[in-house]
């Protein structure tokens, strides 16, 4: 009996985005998927061959890297800051639109940086963090975090922090602005490569329904 593909997706606000481009491409989730207390963890779909799984952001990547999932959606933030080369990101679903960035208090903002050698910088992207300041000969002393990043530079953790930026209302509510933007962020469909070689006609034909479904938008 062939092995059911599973399709990892982001919780949180992406995971609003891609529905409707999933119901477009045909593929419904069993009604325990919209309870959010659920303690459920894998989903049936109206495909017998296709399960989902709801997982954090960045564990989308790690789930496809290593086969547990053989699709998923993950931001190209992701893929940046882990650079799995067991994945393969063959279509943007152009959702999720953001950027990442360097912002700072607003006392820093008209700092000349070309003078810099070093920087404490707090993110939970260390190693796009690491090699944004090293193309500019800077070294980034980098503070991991999880989550409330604006409140680094507020309590003195840190001057600068990484983090993705929507509307920069949240910076300007904390007396940050963006100072740099490192990438634009959206959505990519992304495939385990192994998976891709062994069952090229199932993953494939996932892959080109949604590219239909994002064509056609």
């Amino acid at each position: 009996m062939t092995q059911k593909l599973v399709m990892a997706l982001p919780k949180g606000r992406i995971l609003a985005e891609v529905l409707p481009l999933l119901a477009r491409a045909g593929i419904e989730p069993e009604p325990e998927f919209a309870n959010e207390d659920s303690r459920q963890l894998r989903f049936a779909t109206n495909h017998p061959g296709l399960d989902l799984i709801r997982v954090r952001n960045f564990d989308v990547a790690t789930f496809v890297a290593f086969g547990a999932a053989q699709l998923g959606v993950a931001g190209n933030d992701v893929l940046m800051e882990f650079d799995y080369p067991e994945i393969y990101a063959p279509l943007d679903l152009e959702i999720g639109r953001c950027r990442l960035s360097v912002a700072a208090r607003r006392d820093l903002a008209e700092e000349d940086s070309s003078r810099l050698s070093y920087v404490r910088v707090a993110t939970k992207y260390p190693e796009i963090t690491r090699r944004h300041f090293a193309q500019h000969g800077i070294q980034a002393e980098v503070i991991k975090l999880n989550g409330a990043m604006e409140l680094a530079p507020v309590l003195g953790l840190s001057p600068r922090i990484v983090d993705l930026v929507q509307t920069g209302a949240t910076l300007a509510a904390n007396g940050l602005v963006e100072i740099e933007r490192i990438a634009e962020v959206t959505s990519r469909l992304i495939v385990n490569r192994p998976a891709l070689k062994t069952r090229p006609d199932e993953v494939g034909a996932w892959i080109d329904r949604l590219r239909e479904v994002v064509h056609a938008r």
